[in-house]
């Protein structure tokens, strides 16, 4: 079954080399019983790790069931210490956060294939344990935690049990139970391999090796007459094939003990998700601070018009001397009412002019900015009123007396009270208030709520007394149209008339969109440089999470060295402390993320502002979270999987 051939084994040990094995030549035929006997110092452990595959031999051929070992890769190696060895330790080596019933299943985490096992409550049942499954080994006396052990170390069927001093930390009475318990299995047809230093326990063995400073010095087999009779064997248990549950849920069992890892270290991982909980809240808070300052900038975008191309006249140099704008050049009414029809990609013209009045309600009075417009003002601001209606080309041809007052002028005015169809006097001519235009906010230093409008003809020629337009706003159609609008309104302008020795272009125009976008770009600038600044918490955090998990791989060396021993490969070990560090990030994520939300509609009652974060902002946080725990928890789950299982077992 097993076959050692001149294997040696050397040990370096500070400047002093220490051979353990010196060129050991064994046999093991299944079904033995054999006892490895020799003072401290003599290689018989190092004896049993090389045969159990946690040791590789410098020298020499170790082979099992005709498998040369030194031919098997290290996921070959894990998959032979799964299928085919069980062990049992002196230090028991349970897991103090699991239940003796997890413990005894620990191994089946890692079982690949279809190979039957057995059941791990009847292996507890066999142990005389069956009550205490629920039990943590802090619960359990010594001999107790050695059944669980021998359960452990049987329930992937294993040919071969290798036992470590399983006696050595026990009392007598538990020493002979544990050793009555091998007698049964070995009756059972199972081999066993057992470490003592005591001859009365060696007496056991059918076979004894004693071994000397590395070497083979004496190997007896006992008369037939003088084997102990072995315990008449109890039913073996009954099959259990790993069920699709354990086989496919390792990612959900590396869950539940990365929880339990991180739960039975509260405060550290509490103060370990503390950056990563700022991090991803500053994130979710500067997003929304970015998106509310979005809002705000479309906001004033919307005031001043979507798509706007304004037409104004040009200031001109006559004489050597430079006029003022309009002075020369001057747009006309009929310019405005034509414009309209003249370009197909224009939405809608509005003509305007504007000058500072008085208006009079009562006993209120307000100095505000008066505007003269066409009905398609309306369009190009999306200036429909929140009460009334607005003027038409009729009421502005006939001069009609009718105004629509901004929020701000509302409220100087009328206050609370509806002003629809009440009569004002803007510099003491009357005027009949048919709407309420919707506010718009502030525009800069310019409070664009602080305006009346009336048709453009009676502003001219009843109020303000004008000739010509100050202005011509216009809208295309959509984004992707201004600039061929904005050409075809030059071609336009250089068709009207215009004075002999001044420039061509007697006329401007104007394009808004331009700013628009400058401004939105800005705005976006800012956002990014914010979450820039909030991510650079998460990296912080992320650090924290690394240095915790360095420290948690320090802390579980051995139990990394068990988790090897039984059958674990170093994808799995890598996978378990990546999933542990995922699920801190994630956890520390989610607290973040609602802590984010209820920091960012706190500010925004604060502000007067709705501050929602977006679900693009939450998506970002938790991917952000994910990424952390996958980067920075990468390079211990890699020195994790790389710990050589023997050197992890004897890690103090």
């Amino acid at each position: 079954m097993i076959v050692l051939e001149q294997v040696t084994k050397t040990y370096q040990m500070g400047e002093t080399t220490v051979k353990a094995l010196q060129g050991i030549s064994l046999r093991i035929e299944q079904g033995e019983f054999i006892s490895l006997i020799g003072a401290s110092g003599s290689g018989k452990s190092t004896l049993l790790h090389t045969i159990g595959l946690l040791d590789r031999p410098d020298t020499g051929v170790l082979t099992i069931d005709g498998r040369n070992t030194a031919e098997l890769s290290d996921e070959e190696l894990s998959r032979l210490r799964s299928e085919s060895i069980g062990f049992v330790f002196q230090q028991f080596h349970l897991l103090k956060r699991m239940s003796a019933f997890d413990n005894v299943e620990l191994p089946l985490i890692y079982a690949k294939g279809d190979r039957p096992s057995a059941d791990p409550s009847d292996l507890l049942k066999r142990v005389g344990l069956g009550h205490r499954g629920s039990h943590r080994p802090n619960e359990l006396s010594g001999g107790q935690q050695q059944r669980v052990a021998i359960a452990r170390a049987l329930v992937r069927r294993p040919t071969i049990v290798l036992a470590d001093e399983p006696t050595g930390n026990l009392d007598s009475q538990s020493g002979a139970e544990i050793m009555a318990l091998l007698r049964e299995l070995h009756a059972e047809g199972l081999t066993i391999v057992l470490v003592t230093h005591e001859p009365s326990i060696a007496a056991h063995a059918d076979r004894t090796i004693r071994m000397h400073d590395g070497h083979v010095v004496e190997d007896v087999r006992k008369p037939l007459t003088a084997i102990v009779p072995p315990v008449p064997a109890m039913p073996p248990p009954a099959e259990w094939r790993i069920s699709s549950q354990i086989y496919w849920n390792l990612l959900f069992l590396n869950l539940q003990q990365a929880t339990r890892g991180l739960w039975a270290n509260r405060l550290r991982t509490c103060l370990s998700a503390l950056g990563i909980i700022i991090g991803v809240a500053a994130v979710i808070v500067m997003l929304a601070l970015g998106k509310a300052a979005q809002a705000s900038v479309d906001r004033e975008i919307a005031a001043l018009g979507s798509n706007r191309l304004i037409v104004v006249p040009n200031a001109q140099n006559t004489g050597g001397v430079r006029q003022q704008r309009g002075a020369v050049s001057r747009l006309t009414l009929d310019e405005a009412t034509h414009l309209d029809g003249r370009i197909p990609t224009i939405a809608a013209v509005s003509g305007g002019v504007g000058g500072t009045i008085q208006a009079v309600y009562g006993h209120n009075n307000v100095s505000t900015q008066l505007h003269g417009v066409m009905p398609g003002y309306e369009k190009i601001y999306a200036a429909t009123p929140t009460y009334g209606r607005f003027f038409t080309l009729e009421e502005g041809r006939l001069r009609k007396r009718v105004a629509l007052l901004g929020t701000t002028v509302q409220q100087g005015l009328f206050g609370d009270n509806n002003p629809i169809g009440q009569t004002i006097e803007i510099n003491h001519i009357p005027f009949t208030v048919i709407g309420v235009l919707p506010a718009k906010g502030t525009n800069g230093m310019t409070d664009t709520d602080d305006v009346i409008l009336v048709p453009l003809q009676t502003a001219m020629y009843r109020v303000l007394g004008k000739k010509y337009v100050d202005w011509i706003d216009t809208s295309a159609k959509d984004s992707n149209a201004v600039d061929s609008t904005e050409s075809q309104l030059m071609d336009v302008t250089r068709e009207w008339p215009h004075i002999p020795s001044v420039e061509n272009d007697s006329y401007r125009v104007i394009n808004l969109v331009a700013t628009e976008e400058a401004l939105s770009a800005v705005t976006r600038t800012i956002s990014l440089m914010l979450a820039s600044v909030a991510a650079i918490s998460l990296v912080v955090g992320g650090i924290g999470i690394m240095n915790i998990m360095l420290v948690s791989v320090t802390e579980r060396t051995r139990e990394i060295g068990l988790r090897k021993a039984l059958g674990a490969r170093g994808r799995d070990i890598q996978a378990q402390f990546l999933i542990e560090s995922v699920t801190l990030c994630l956890s520390g994520g989610f607290i973040g993320i609602a802590l984010g939300w209820i920091i960012s509609l706190v500010i925004g009652y604060l502000q007067g502002a709705l501050m929602n974060p977006s679900l693009l902002s939450i998506i970002l946080s938790c991917g952000f979270s994910v990424g952390v725990g996958i980067g920075f928890g990468y390079w211990p789950a890699v020195l994790a999987a790389r710990l050589d299982p023997i050197e992890a077992l004897r890690h103090e």
